[in-house]
């Protein structure tokens, strides 16, 4: 198959036809990478080895995944159960509180830090001097993969097929019935699907269009629609020390475990599914399904308990680090060395963060309905409404004027001066 347009490569770090003997292939046996593999070898005649990431994905086969690469002429088909690894950057998710614009917990972007860092490890062990992903030039994992692959190896050359080839989805699909080539999406079912065990996000069909109702029930994957959960609601309790989510209703799991029986439980009732806007770091704006129902759960009781056990103005400079930290995450930039300073401050707010949260999950809803911890800041004598000799009242009035005086002083200043002017 030849380009349809004219791709000319202007970045250092894209590989050019002649330049390497092997590719290592970031391959998930969906429909792009199913292509590339066989695209590769034949446009720039080298060998390929393909390199499929467990990180929880639910929804495939992973010896079939293998099979189908050694099928479609890969010289080597590596599958690595990379799982507990990437619970671990789904727990620095929660201490963050990860949400970039309204819900999504940045599941592709983690999954793009976790890959790139095993794709350049694997790249060096098998000899690979190019790394091939399956991204479009105008997604958001091309420069994840490429910025961060180069970041970590400067040697490695990358190269982007489904950039340089230019097809749309529609003729994607017809060059793979016509090559023999078994995907999942068809003309009626256009939805394509990116999963691991933080986040399964949707696109395609009528997702994409903002002016088009999606049809939920047709695209979710893991979780129900509100009409479908239980009409009894269920209550949770997750354990945290030191910000890290430990235990499910008094049992302790392990990071991996905990996460996957949330998204059960989660999704059972509705929780974490949304349907957002969100900005590229291409420009685009552009339209998702995001189902996140462990991360939902478990970001909702750590947010409360970080509360509960920290000041007013920690609360709001935390709340600032956690946007900045979900920006940088999904922009690319896990190893720009600001992350290393938020990720200081956020560790040391977190080593308070302890205790039990319960949580009520009722058809699409998730609230934090009790707490406690023994860095708790509550004081019952403080905060009740009863009478109490522990919060002095009489202390109140002259606060108010002292507290009052520079916005009292000011808009009688500007009140005075407009006064004059007239």
């Amino acid at each position: 198959m030849k380009n349809q347009t004219t791709y000319k490569k202007v970045a250092s770090h894209e590989a050019e036809k002649g330049s390497f003997n092997t590719c290592l292939l970031l391959y998930s046996g969906g429909l792009d990478t199913s292509m590339m593999l066989k695209w590769i070898q034949e446009e720039y005649e080298c060998d390929v080895i393909a390199l499929t990431i467990n990180i929880g994905q639910t929804a495939d086969n992973l010896d079939a995944i293998k099979q189908k690469a050694l099928k479609l002429g890969a010289k080597d088909a590596i599958v690595y159960d990379a799982k507990e690894q990437f619970a671990e950057l789904c727990t620095e998710a929660v201490k963050a509180n990860a949400d970039y614009q309204g819900g999504y917990a940045l599941g592709c972007p983690l999954g793009r830090v976790m890959i790139s860092q095993l794709a350049a490890q694997f790249a060096a062990e098998f000899g690979c001097e190019v790394i091939a992903h399956g991204c479009t030039g105008k997604g958001n994992d091309q420069v994840r993969f490429e910025g961060y692959i180069t970041t970590l190896n400067p040697d490695l050359k990358i190269i982007a097929p489904v950039r340089e080839w230019s097809m749309g989805r529609d003729e994607q699909i017809a060059y793979a019935i016509e090559n023999g080539i078994p995907v999942d999406q068809t003309q009626k079912s256009p939805y394509s699907y990116d999963e691991n065990m933080w986040a399964n996000t949707g696109e395609g069909g009528e997702i994409e269009n903002p002016e088009l109702i999606p049809p939920i029930e047709k695209i979710l994957k893991w979780a129900n629609t509100p009409q479908q959960a239980p009409d009894e609601e269920e209550l949770v309790k997750i354990g945290f020390e030191n910000g890290d989510p430990v235990s499910l209703n008094g049992i302790e799991y392990d990071k991996k475990d905990l996460i996957l029986l949330l998204n059960e439980i989660g999704g059972k009732h509705a929780v974490g599914v949304f349907n957002l806007i969100e900005d590229r770091i291409v420009g685009l704006k552009v339209r998702g399904v995001y189902e996140n129902p462990a991360a939902t759960v478990l970001i909702q009781a750590h947010k409360n308990l970080e509360q509960l056990v920290s000041t007013r103005e920690e609360n709001e400079l935390k709340g600032f680090m956690d946007q900045k930290w979900a920006y940088l995450i999904y922009g690319a930039k896990y190893f720009e060395p600001v992350m290393d300073n938020i990720r200081a401050f956020i560790n040391e707010q977190n080593k308070k963060v302890t205790g039990e949260v319960t949580l009520k999950l009722y058809k699409g809803n998730c609230d934090v309905v009790a707490l406690k911890s023994p860095y708790s800041l509550f004081d019952e004598n403080l905060a009740t409404f009863n009478k109490s000799a522990a919060f002095n009242q009489n202390a109140s009035a002259g606060f108010i004027e002292l507290w009052n005086l520079p916005q009292k002083t000011a808009y009688q200043l500007k009140h005075a001066v407009k006064k004059e002017v007239v």
